[in-house]
């Protein structure tokens, strides 16, 4: 299964600890902070599958978070969470770009219920679920790439890099980014790992017979097209 990754933007301490250990419990890979600044700066690394983002934060509010992550196009699914539960508070929220809306005091059941309501969409992988892009299929409960004339195993890692590329198809993924997708922002791992991974992702998809190569942008980073 892949392993979802969020971000918590929560001031108040002692809910920002229990979400961690309630959420990292469940399965989750979870980076917290206290501060708007922090949230922005996590936010536009655009690594997460979810960003749980308090609406009143020191230094920046939330709804400024939020609509700088909007500006800079990043479309991670944002669920606001705060005590201003009116209908207006709460319109003006989803109007900024917020997938949805929970009001404090919350049962921790009801947030995990609107996690997996904003993430239902095609680019989150579950074990039953196939990834197809082009002509390879990645099937992730058995570990299988399956191509025009051959199929592989990954490693997780791989995985985690495939499927990366897969969901960002023809775009120029930065070499941070895919750093901090892969392997996180607490990880020490060097460059060089990068380019070892690049290699043997290529090996595979050679091996599937694929049309798809990941093509090297000098100075930039990587991107899966076509050949």
């Amino acid at each position: 299964m892949t392993i979802m990754r969020i971000l918590l933007a929560e001031d108040d301490r002692q809910l920002n600890h229990t979400l961690t250990y309630q959420l990292e419990t469940e399965g989750f890979v979870v980076d917290s902070c206290l501060n708007g600044e922090d949230a922005l700066f996590y936010g536009e690394q655009n690594i997460y599958d979810v960003i749980l983002l308090d609406r009143m934060l020191p230094y920046l509010e939330g709804t400024d978070v939020l609509t700088s992550l909007r500006k800079k196009g990043i479309v991670t699914p944002i669920i606001l969470i705060t005590a201003l539960g009116t209908l207006s508070d709460k319109v003006t929220g989803l109007d900024l770009g917020a997938d949805d809306y929970l009001v404090k005091p919350f049962a921790f059941e009801e947030l995990l219920a609107r996690i997996r309501c904003v993430t239902r969409r095609p680019h989150t992988l579950t074990d039953s679920e196939l990834l197809t892009v082009s002509d390879i299929t990645w099937l992730a409960s058995d570990g299988i790439l399956k191509g025009p004339s051959g199929s592989c195993t990954l490693s997780k890692r791989e995985a985690a890099l495939l499927e990366t590329f897969m969901r960002s198809k023809g775009q120029t993924l930065q070499r941070q980014t895919l750093l901090l997708k892969v392997w996180g922002p607490d990880s020490d791992v060097e460059e060089g790992n990068l380019d070892n991974y690049i290699h043997f992702l290529r090996r595979r998809l050679q091996i599937t017979g694929s049309c798809l190569q990941i093509k090297t942008i000098r100075g930039i980073g990587y991107s899966l097209q076509e050949k």
